[in-house]
């Protein structure tokens, strides 16, 4: 993925998303907030993501301070869509998002969270 997406912040209470792809693997970083506001960037990667051939991919979400349940329904979604063997490597994600993945779609299988 070559394509950097960037949603500013609009104002003090509307956030923003970068998402920059990520150097010597398959894969993003994002940094910012995935919400009603930033939603078409994020399912945009992701869709992008399954399209892609590597068997990992990998979403480093260190800097992504919140994921909204959309946000975490679409991940489910594009994982969902995945063929065997593919996953996605979430690594670092804010603790919400672990929850909600944990919570909704415990045995969805092509996510893989890792926190370190």
């Amino acid at each position: 993925m070559n394509t950097r997406y960037q949603v500013p912040a609009a104002g003090p209470r509307m956030p923003g998303l970068a998402v920059f792809p990520l150097a010597g693997r398959q894969g993003v970083r994002a940094a910012g907030e995935v919400g009603l506001t930033t939603r078409a960037i994020w399912e945009g990667v992701l869709e992008q993501a399954v399209r892609e051939d590597e068997d990992v991919y990998y979403l480093e979400l260190s800097d992504v301070t919140f994921v909204d349940v959309a946000g975490a329904g679409a991940l489910a979604a594009a994982a969902g869509q995945l063929r065997d063997g593919r996953r996605f490597v979430v690594r670092r994600p804010p603790p919400a998002l672990r929850r909600t993945l944990d919570l909704l779609w415990p045995d969805q299988e092509g996510i893989e969270v890792s926190t370190s």
